[in-house]
C-alpha cells in the first residue's frame, strides 16, 4: 500500500513539474501549508517573502499555494502578472477581524495617531492603514514611526507583544486573532515543559500574552526556523503550525534535532486545504485567479512605507 501511494505521489510531482515548464508558473507555497504539497513548490516561505520574490522573478503565472490575503498580496506587487490560488476558498479569519468603523472612531478620538495593518491583512484593510508590518519587523517599524499612538490591527496577540517591546509607544488593540494560535494553550505548553524539561521553548508571537511567556524564544515564522536550524541545542518545542516541521526537518537533516509541538498539533484548517491534488488541478485548467483588487495604489502605499521604515 506504501508503494502504491509513493508511486502516485512520484507521477503527481512528475505532471506539476510538465505543467509548471509548459505554463510557465513558479509555485509559491506558505510555511503552513501540508508539506507534501510545499515539496511541490519553487519557493516556500512567508507572505511577504513570497510577494516580494516574485517581483524578482521572471515568470508570467504565479500559483500561491496559501490563503487569499497572500494572493492577494502577489498581486499587489505584480499587477502585470497572472497570479492562481489552487483552493480560492482558502481564507484567514484573522485578516478580516476588523472593522473600518472602529478604525475611523480611533482616527477621530486620537490625535498623533498611526494606524499599523499586520501584513495578514485583507486588501481592503490596507487601504485603511498608514503602514503594513510583518511578525518579524513589526518591533523595528513601529519604533520608527514618528506618532506616538499606535493602532494596532487586526491581531490583538502581536500587537499587545509589540507595545511591551516598544514602552515608549501607546498601542491601541484590536481584538482580533488568529484562532490556530490562539488556541495554543498554557496547559499543553506546561505538559510539553514536563516531559522535554531541556528542551527550547520557541513561540509565534500570534499566540497568547500566557503562553508567550512560557517561551524562551519568540520570533515570526522564518525566525523560528533559522533558530532552530542554527541552535546548539538539541530538543525544541514549537508553538505554532505544525506545517513548518518539514522546513525546520530539511534545515536540520542529519543534525539529531527532536521537535515537539502541542497535542493535538497546531494545524490551520484553511492551509490544510491547499492539497497536492488541487495544485495539480490549478495548473491543468490555470483556475482559481486572483483580480487585482481595487485601489491597489492604496493598498501599496502602506507596504512600501513599511520596507522603508524596516530598511532604516
Amino acid at each position: 500500500m506504501e508503494e502504491d501511494h509513493t508511486g502516485r505521489s512520484e507521477a503527481l510531482a512528475e505532471k506539476v513539474e510538465r505543467l509548471k515548464r509548459e505554463k510557465g508558473a513558479v509555485v509559491l507555497a506558505h510555511y503552513y501549508v501540508p508539506a507534501e504539497t510545499q515539496r511541490l513548490a519553487d519557493y516556500v516561505g512567508d507572505s511577504f517573502y513570497l510577494a516580494r520574490l516574485a517581483k524578482t522573478l521572471d515568470a508570467p503565472v504565479f500559483v500561491l499555494c496559501g490563503v487569499s490575503f497572500m494572493a492577494e498580496s502577489v498581486k499587489l506587487l505584480n499587477p502585470a502578472r497572472r497570479v492562481l490560488m489552487p483552493e480560492p476558498a482558502a481564507d484567514c479569519p484573522m485578516a478580516h477581524m476588523v472593522r473600518r468603523e472602529d478604525v475611523d472612531r480611533v482616527r477621530a478620538e486620537v490625535p498623533d495617531l498611526a494606524v499599523v495593518a499586520y501584513v495578514n491583512t485583507t486588501a481592503e484593510v490596507k487601504r485603511w492603514a498608514d503602514v503594513c508590518v510583518t511578525s518579524s519587523n513589526a518591533i523595528k517599524v513601529v519604533r520608527e514611526l514618528p506618532e506616538k499612538n499606535i493602532l494596532f490591527i487586526p491581531d490583538m496577540n502581536l500587537g499587545r507583544y509589540v507595545a511591551e517591546q516598544v514602552p515608549e509607544k501607546h498601542v491601541i488593540l484590536n481584538r482580533g486573532y488568529c484562532p490556530t494560535h490562539n488556541k495554543i494553550g498554557v496547559a499543553e505548553v506546561e505538559a510539553l515543559e514536563l516531559a522535554h524539561p531541556d528542551a527550547l521553548i520557541l513561540a509565534h508571537p500570534e499566540c497568547t500574552r500566557e503562553v508567550l511567556d512560557e517561551a524562551d524564544f519568540i520570533g515570526s515564522t522564518k525566525q523560528i526556523i533559522e533558530r532552530i536550524a542554527t541552535g546548539e541545542e538539541r530538543e525544541f518545542i514549537v508553538l505554532t503550525v505544525v506545517g513548518v516541521a518539514d522546513q525546520i526537518a530539511q534545515r536540520t537533516e542529519g543534525q539529531g534535532k527532536r521537535i515537539y509541538f502541542p497535542e493535538p498539533a497546531p494545524v490551520c484548517p484553511n492551509m490544510a486545504m491547499v492539497t497536492p491534488e488541487k495544485l495539480l488541478s490549478c495548473l491543468e485548467d490555470m483556475t482559481g485567479e486572483v483580480a487585482l483588487p481595487e485601489e491597489p495604489q492604496r493598498a501599496v502605499e502602506p507596504l512600501e512605507r513599511m520596507l522603508e521604515l524596516a530598511g532604516r
